[in-house]
This record gives C-alpha cells, sequence and structure tokens, in this order.
C-alpha cells in the first residue's frame, strides 16, 4: 500500500494522518513529545490585564550544519582479539565508545576511538550514525579494516538536521512599554526519527532563555514534536538544543511590541531588561541565570554603531524612496551543560574531565575528554594551565581524541568545552599547586603557611628572594618529596557544573533594501558579546566571526527544502547555499566582561553565541526598513524574491 507522504508536523498531528512509525509499539499517532513549562493560570491572568497583545507566527527553516569534512570512520575489528580500534570524525569519543559497547555488543575496554583533527563539527558529528555501526560490524565479519565516508549528497540528504520549527508567540504588553508575560506555542519537524534521545536536552536549551533577557514574571511554553517522512531532525546545530529557535522568536517579538507601542526598539529592551542586580535571576519557567549586565552591552552597540545617527539617516532616507534598516537582538544563551542531577545525554552525566601530568624537567601533558573540531582547545587549555601553574604555554602538550588516552568525557557541544572542561582544568591545576607547595615547604624548609604563590614559583613570606619554581618543585616531586607525600606530580579531576552559564550579547545591524529588486546589503555589523572571562582574545574572535557567518546564512540564503514525496532538493551546494568571503559582511566586535560566579576561572563559553544571537539581529534590520510599508515579518531565509514580494504587497 502506498501511503501519503508526510512531510509537515501540521499535517502529521492530524487524526486522519497515516502513522509514520508504525514500527515502534503502542504509536498510535505521529506525536513525538509533548513538553511545557512555566505558569499557564499567571500568564493568562497577566495577559487579561495587558494594554497591547503583540504575536507572531514565523518558520525557522531546517538547516544542515555542513561540516567541512563529512562523517566517516575507518573500523579495524580484530576478531581473534576483539580488539576495535576505530578511527570516526567523533565530536565524543567517550560517549560513542560506550553507545558502541551497547549496540555491537563488544566490551567497552576492548573498544578504541580515535578522533583525528576532523574538518568541523557544528553538532553533525555527535549523533552515532548507521555507517559508522556497519563499518565496523563489517570489519567484523570480514576480518580487515572498513571505511566508509559520506559523500556531501549523503552528508545533506541523511544526517541529523536542525532547526524547522513552527513558532507561535505572544507578549502582553502595558501601556508604559512593560512586558507582563510571554505565551509561547511550537511544533517541530523531527523526521522519521528521533534525534534528541530524551527531555533533558530539549529542557536544557529552549525552556531555559526563550524568555530572553527581560524581566516579567509570568511565562508559559508549549512544544509538541512530529515524526515526518524526512530525514532525523533534531541535531543541535551550533547551539545549545532548541537555544537559537527560543533566542530569534522572542527577540522578533520584542522588536515587533516595539513598533506595536511606537517606541524604539533600543529603548524598549532597556525598558525590560533584567537589571544586573537582580542576578542570580530566577525566569518565569524555573531557570536560574548566574550573571548579566545586559545594558552595558546594548549600550556600548549603539555607541559603537553610531545609533542614534543611523536612526536619524534611517528617515531621511525614506523622504528619499530609499530603505534602511537597522536591526538588533539582545541576547542571552544557555550553555555548559548544568549538574548531572538534571542534565543527561543517555544517562551520562554532563561532566568533563582533565588529566594532568607535570613532568620531571617541569614540561606537562594534559589530557581532555572533549575533542576540538576547530575550536582552538590546544591553545585555549595550555593558557589556562599557564595561569594557574605558571608553566609556559609552549612547554604544555594537549592530548584529546583517543580515548585509550584520555579521561572519560561527554565531548565537545553545546558550547560546553570551557564552561565544563576548562573548569576540569583550572581545579587539577590548582589541585597540583596544593601538592606542590607542600613539596616548596619541604624544600624552603618552610611552614606551608609561610609561602606565598606567585605565578610559577613559592617563595617565602617577607623573603622573595627564597624561592623556587615550579620547574624546581616539579623534578623534587619525583626526587625528593617529603614524608607523608606520594612521589610524583600529576591527577585527574572530574568537573559536574552547578549550573549552565548564561553568556549574552548585543548585536545590531544595518541595512541597505533595493525596493526594486528586495535584495539587501549588511553595511554594518556590530556584535558585543559577553562570555564571561576571556581566556584568548583571538580564540573568542575567531568563535565568534564564524557564529556570526552561520547566523547570516541562515537568514539569508540556507534552507533545506522538500518536494510533496520528501525527497531532500538541497542535496548539494547548488541548491543549499553556503557563503563564501564574497557574500559574507564585515563584523565589528565589542566586548564586555561579566564573570560566571560559579566557574573557577570565571568562564561562560561562547561558540554558539553568534549563531545564537545574530539572525534575529539580521532580519530585524530588514524588518525594520520596511516596518512603515506595513511589513512585520518575513520567514528565514530572506531571499530577494521574499523581501520583494514583501514590498509588492504592502504597496
Amino acid at each position: 500500500e502506498d501511503l501519503e507522504p508526510i512531510v509537515n508536523p501540521q499535517r502529521s498531528l492530524e487524526e486522519d494522518a497515516p502513522i509514520i512509525r508504525d514500527d515502534k509499539e503502542d504509536q498510535s499517532s505521529n506525536l513525538v513529545y509533548e513538553w511545557e513549562s512555566g505558569d499557564k493560570e499567571a500568564t493568562e491572568a497577566a495577559f487579561a490585564k495587558a494594554h497591547k497583545v503583540v504575536a507572531l507566527d514565523t518558520h525557522y527553516p531546517r538547516s544542515h550544519p555542513s561540516p567541512l569534512e563529512t562523517c566517516g570512520i575507518v573500523a579495524d575489528v580484530n576478531s581473534a582479539t576483539g580488539q576495535a580500534t576505530l578511527y570516526m570524525t567523533s565530536q565524543a569519543p567517550h560517549a560513542h565508545r560506550t553507545v558502541f559497547a551497547l549496540v555491537a555488543g563488544l566490551p567497552e575496554q576492548n573498544i578504541r576511538i580515535i578522533s583525528p583533527d576532523i574538518g568541523g563539527g557544528f553538532g553533525n558529528k555527535v549523533p552515532v550514525y548507521p555507517g559508522y555501526v556497519v563499518a565496523t560490524a563489517a570489519s567484523l565479519v570480514i576480518g580487515k579494516p572498513v571505511k566508509w565516508m559520506e559523500t556531501r549528497t549523503e552528508n545533506l540528504i541523511s544526517t541529523g538536521f536542525a532547526r524547522d520549527y513552527y513558532m507561535h508567540g505572544e507578549l502582553a504588553v502595558s501601556e508604559e512599554g512593560k512586558i507582563l508575560a510571554l505565551k509561547v506555542d511550537m511544533v517541530s519537524d523531527q523526521g522519521a526519527f528521533f534525534s534528541d534521545a530524551q527531555p533533558t536536552k530539549f529542557q536544557a536549551g529552549l525552556f531555559h532563555i526563550v524568555t530572553g533577557s527581560y524581566d516579567y514574571p509570568a511565562a508559559y511554553v508549549s512544544t509538541k514534536g512530529a515524526y515526518t517522512n524526512k530525514a532525523p531532525g533534531g541535531v543541535a546545530y551550533r547551539c545549545s538544543f532548541r537555544v537559537t529557535e527560543a533566542s530569534y522568536l522572542i527577540e522578533r517579538l520584542v522588536q515587533n511590541a516595539a513598533y506595536e507601542l511606537g517606541m524604539d526598539p533600543a529603548e524598549f529592551r532597556s525598558k525590560n531588561f533584567i537589571q544586573k542586580e537582580q542576578f542570580p535571576y530566577l525566569t518565569p519557567t524555573g531557570f536560574v541565570y548566574d550573571s548579566g549586565d545586559y545594558e552595558a552591552a546594548l549600550r556600548l552597540a549603539k555607541e559603537m554603531v553610531g545609533y542614534d545617527e543611523i536612526q536619524r539617516e534611517k528617515e531621511e532616507a525614506r523622504k528619499e524612496g530609499r530603505l534602511v534598516g537597522i536591526g538588533l537582538a539582545s541576547f542571552t544563551e544557555v550553555v555548559g551543560a548544568g549538574h548531572g542531577d538534571d542534565y543527561d545525554i543517555l544517562g551520562l552525566r554532563m561532566f568533563d574531565s582533565a588529566e594532568l601530568r607535570v613532568h620531571p624537567t617541569g614540561k606537562a601533558i594534559l589530557k581532555l575528554g572533549v575533542r576540538s573540531q576547530g575550536q582552538g582547545h590546544e591553545t585555549t587549555f595550555a593558557q589556562i594551565v599557564a595561569e594557574e601553574l605558571g608553566i609556559p604555554a609552549s612547554d604544555i602538550k594537549v592530548v584529546e581524541g583517543d580515548t585509550d588516552n584520555t579521561p572519560y568525557g561527554l565531548g565537545t557541544y553545546a558550547s560546553r568545552s570551557t564552561p565544563v572542561a576548562g573548569a576540569a582544568t583550572a581545579m587539577i591545576s590548582r589541585n597540583l599547586r596544593e601538592k606542590a607547595k607542600k613539596i616548596a615547604a619541604h624544600l624552603l624548609e618552610a611552614s606551608e603557611d609561610d609561602l606565598e604563590w606567585e605565578v610559577g614559583k613559592f617563595h617565602v613570606k617577607g623573603d622573595p628572594d627564597s624561592s623556587v619554581t615550579i620547574q624546581d618543585v616539579a623534578f623534587a616531586a619525583y626526587t625528593n618529596v617529603p614524608e607523608g607525600v606520594e612521589a610524583g606530580l600529576e591527577g585527574v579531576h572530574y568537573y559536574d557544573p552547578p549550573n549552565m552559564t548564561y553568556p549574552f550579547g548585543t548585536y545590531i545591524v544595518v541595512v541597505d533594501v533595493d525596493p526594486a529588486t528586495g535584495q539587501w546589503k549588511v553595511r554594518r555589523m556590530v556584535a558585543v558579546d559577553d562570555c564571561g572571562v576571556r581566556i584568548n582574545p583571538m580564540v573568542v574572535d575567531g568563535q565568534i566571526h564564524g557564529g556570526l557567518a552561520e547566523g547570516y546564512a541562515m537568514s539569508s540564503m540556507q534552507y533545506i527544502t522538500f518536494d510533496e514525496s520528501g525527497n531532500c532538493i538541497g542535496s548539494n551546494f547548488m541548491d543549499y547555499l553556503i557563503p563564501t568571503a564574497w557574500e559574507t559582511p564585515r563584523f565589528e566586535l565589542g566586548e564586555t566582561v561579566t564573570p560566571s560566579p560559579h566557574h573557577p576561572i570565571g568562564a561562560k563559553g561562547v561558540g554558539e553565541s553568534a549563531t545564537v544571537g545574530s539572525p534575529a539581529a539580521y532580519v530585524n534590520a530588514v524588518i525594520d526598513a520596511l516596518e512603515h510599508l506595513g511589513v512585520r515579518n518575513i520567514d528565514m531565509p530572506l531571499t530577494a524574491d521574499k523581501v520583494w514580494d514583501a514590498i509588492q504587497g504592502a504597496q
């Protein structure tokens, strides 16, 4: 029997829709999940008192991470010994090893996963795909190494997609311009399989920050997921599990609310910001923001772009028939993964690890459970050790991606490396420093209480010349330790974070729109980010640049489309467009620094912030250019034909 292809979640959830996953026990509909958060009764009461209710219906289109290197594996299974060595494109080698042990039935100690330098990840290389498992099984059967490597078309058609959310949001606002409450209803297209595995991943994203950077007493959020005849959705493409969709919706709503009230969008945001003295801040959906100073980020972004001058130019341009727009997004993101009692992946707590060994010569090797795909871990984590122990960063080797030679960790995604593995690195460095202090006291024939620490050395209080360097202590750790102290200077630390961290920022985009063609061009893009304490500013800037480029791509061109039979049309880079350096605008970066109070070094994470915050800024800028015509929404991507249609429809 030929069944009707289901290619959108609305049709999927209708009562007469064919059941897509009839292979699942007790699956009587195409509903994957139905979750809610917030206080529905309090929210309805706030809406009843509203001066205005501002509503928005929008679709966040399906997109694909599209890393430079596609997914692949070289599986080498020795059938005689049962030893399996798997060279694979993995963002989470240790978690993947556990999954392989459970799925393939191989003893976990016999599985070694090596994730070499891989060409990007962006969330695409977190799931375990069938190709990995089949290649491993084939190697076991034939007794020879087996290689599986996706083509670009295979990668775009079959590996996990992201986004594809149909979102309805409403803001209740007072006559004075205060937000009273938020209502959100979402339906997501999950494809034929649910990639999110369990509710805590979803909770770790959308519900955390859907209320944005704003202070109001009530919110209610409901969301449904539906099966469709598409490849699996739900992958976190450079975001922490639906954070991008949540941030986009609230920032689009806030911009439209300002228009509805006749207020300047920056002024409306400022009027409703959570104030810095309110942190730690409990959101209406029940989560705790760690720290923030949203007003400072907005103020700096406005200064950098020349906000008031641009607003005056916009009004003059309209008189001349030109379309100039200025768009804002004052976003809050959630990263790092919280305490293991609340958050997990397949039951595994969201901790991470660092193993540090200082050799007798004072050189060091740091082994981590995370895995870089271009984030600069080798530099960043070496700098943490250098700052904590005084060993030059050039004397520190950083090792990742080999399950036989690194401590167990959950991998790199959701901007968690610095908030979690960075914290573990700082903590093990401090642990070794405490042991080093005992050895230094022995060498200096002094009490530990009489020693002071400067970066790289201990000295007797009041006598800086009576000192030993960390290199002196390292050698003594293997040759001359005091009684009761074990030899060596090494250890491992597992860090289970007490809470998420919440980076934030304000992005401002200025665009020129051609009314004759609908084409729009970014004239200015100012991005002010606050990711807490910055360890390596150049690495941070590089991450922000990449995220801003991907945000521009989402807002202007990236879109995975399907025909009425569910066939993927965007199966190559002719159809699924990726911006080159030619299309990508210039970026102007600024920073504020608000340390996280519960992170050992105050860092928050930054790898995904720009992807989360920038799409709304780009779209808000185009809408701002057309707002006087009555245009309040165009769904992404804002291609020239869509913008032209909106202009013609308004006229």
